[in-house]
Parts: structure tokens; C-alpha cells; sequence
């Protein structure tokens, strides 16, 4: 199933929908991935599915790929996210990792996170929806807004000026990694991400 239009308030009930619909796929957890380029509003995304999905669940965390990932190491932080958060709540123990933070653009070992295994676990960020991942997957979302010119504006706007060179090199890793993945592909549902004017 791939719904696309640009009305994220609609796509959210409608990721919520799917999520609730399908079975856990990770333990007794139900995993929703939001995944798409720089800039695109996923993390807005993640953040009203998160609040719908909890209307409904005791127990709803986001997980940031930003948590992770650092200018020069984009993706292959993956073994770190499985080994200290889906391991853990797959088995019903607690997630716990160090976050990174990004101050000023610059990303450094920040507070220790923790939390108990939920019932939906939502992974926000470039290559959450990655395809060596993809079966443990409730749903996945791609959110895409704008052009490349667009999304680096609404992304510099949000974390600095200083932050625009090195997100002009992740633009171009991303134009690689998406089309190698498949990613935009595999996701059940497409949407705009960010509402007009936001």
C-alpha cells in the first residue's frame, strides 16, 4: 500500500492506522521507521505520529538516527542502534545508549538515554527504513518536501549556518544511498512531511 499526497495531519492517521492494523515485528514490539532526505520534515512527522500513537498505546519512544550519526560516519552506526536499543527491547529489557548531541552543528557524546521495551518504537531519521532492517519493520514512512535547495534552507534555518557546508555533503551522500537502497521504494506511505508554510 502507498498513499502520496501533501497533507501530513491526514498522514499521520493514516501511518497511525497501519500501525495498529499490523502485527510486532520486533519481539512484541511494533517498529515504525520515518526515513527520507535532510531537511524534509521527519522529525515533525515522527513527532505527531508519536502523540496520535499514544492515544492508543501506553508506551510509544522515538528513537533519533541523529542519536547515532555523525557528519562522517552517516549510516554505518547501525551495529550501536541494534546493540543497545532493538537487542535490548526485543528481549523485553531496557534500551540504553549515549545520544549524540548536536551544539551548534557539531556533534558530541551527550546525556545517557534509557527506557523500557515499549509497544511501538519509532525510528526517525536517513536510513532507518534501510533494507538489511527492513523486516523487522511495522511500517515505514518516507517523507519527502521540497528540492534539494528547499530542504537545505529549512535544515540550515533549524540547526545554523555553520551546518550548511556538511549538509551540502550529506545531500550528496543521500542522492547514493537512497537509490542503492531502494529505500523510497519499500516505504508503505509517501508524504510531504512538512505542512505550507512551515
Amino acid at each position: 500500500m502507498t498513499v502520496s499526497n501533501n497533507c501530513a495531519p491526514a498522514d499521520v492517521l493514516t501511518a497511525a492506522a497501519l500501525v495498529q492494523r499490523r502485527s510486532p515485528t520486533l519481539g512484541p514490539v511494533r517498529v515504525v521507521a520515518i526515513d527520507g532526505p535532510s531537511g524534509a520534515g521527519k522529525t515533525m512527522f515522527a513527532a505527531a505520529l508519536q502523540s496520535e500513537l499514544l492515544v492508543h498505546y501506553s508506551r510509544v519512544e522515538t528513537v533519533a538516527c541523529d542519536d547515532f550519526a555523525t557528519w562522517d560516519n552517516p549510516v554505518a552506526w547501525w551495529p550501536e542502534l541494534r546493540s543497545a536499543v532493538l537487542d535490548p527491547i526485543s528481549h523485553g529489557r531496557r534500551a540504553h545508549y549515549r545520544a549524540i548531541t548536536w551544539a551548534d552543528g557539531t556533534p558530541s557524546p551527550g546525556k545517557q538515554r534509557s527506557f523500557p521495551q515499549p509497544d511501538v518504537l519509532i525510528l526517525e531519521g536517513v536510513s532507518s527504513a534501510r533494507r538489511r532492517f527492513a523486516h523487522h519493520l511495522t511500517v515505514a514512512v518516507w517523507v519527502e518536501w521540497g528540492d534539494d535547495a528547499a530542504r537545505l534552507e529549512a535544515a540550515v534555518t533549524r540547526d545554523g549556518e555553520q551546518t550548511r557546508e556538511p549538509l551540502m555533503v550529506w545531500q550528496s551522500f543521500e542522492h547514493g544511498w537512497f537509490p542503492i537502497d531502494g529505500t523510497r521504494q519499500r516505504c508503505d506511505l509517501h508524504t510531504g512531511g512538512r505542512s505550507p508554510g512551515n
